[in-house]
């Protein structure tokens, strides 16, 4: 490479549960730059995941790092040109991709569910996360069996 690698910024942890990781999900969350419209959404799904899930034993912020694991992919695949073909190639996802992978999928269903606010349509996808169903799941099950489709053609990984 002829430039030198950017340097990584570093984030502040958010202001109630001093999670470097929910200060990355609000950054995904925000529009526009309106970084408190974000963390008043995000605090007040919290809130409606608390209320779908009483009887739960677990804190909302656990809910939501458990549905955070529950639609990480482990594996994706990558279009790669051999000979003049094509190949769908899996390959391994780094752990911040892993991460920002999940966060950017919870966000983009959420915002496709119907729902009266964002704060109820981010709740729902989280306790559906939760529970291993919703669109977000649906998207990681969905990456895994591509990969797993196309296994053939994991020596052409580079």
């Amino acid at each position: 490479m002829r430039k030198a690698k950017p340097k990584k910024r570093v984030i502040l942890p958010d202001p109630v549960f001093n999670e470097i990781m929910v200060s990355r999900f609000v950054n995904h969350l925000m529009f526009d730059g309106k970084k408190s419209i974000a963390y008043d959404i995000f605090y007040s799904a919290l809130e409606n995941v608390k209320t779908r899930l009483p009887n739960e034993a677990k804190t909302p912020l656990e809910i939501w790092k458990k549905a955070l694991d529950n639609i990480t992919p482990q594996v994706e695949v990558k279009s790669r040109r051999v000979g003049g073909a094509t190949f769908q190639v899996p390959m391994e996802i780094r752990p911040e991709r892993k991460e920002s992978i999940s966060m950017k999928n919870l966000i983009i269903y959420s915002r496709k569910r119907g729902g009266r606010s964002m704060a109820e349509k981010l709740s729902a996808e989280i306790t559906d996360a939760f529970n291993n169903q919703g669109g977000a799941y649906k998207r990681k099950e969905d990456m895994h069996k591509m990969a797993e489709a196309n296994r053939a053609f994991a020596h052409f990984r580079f």
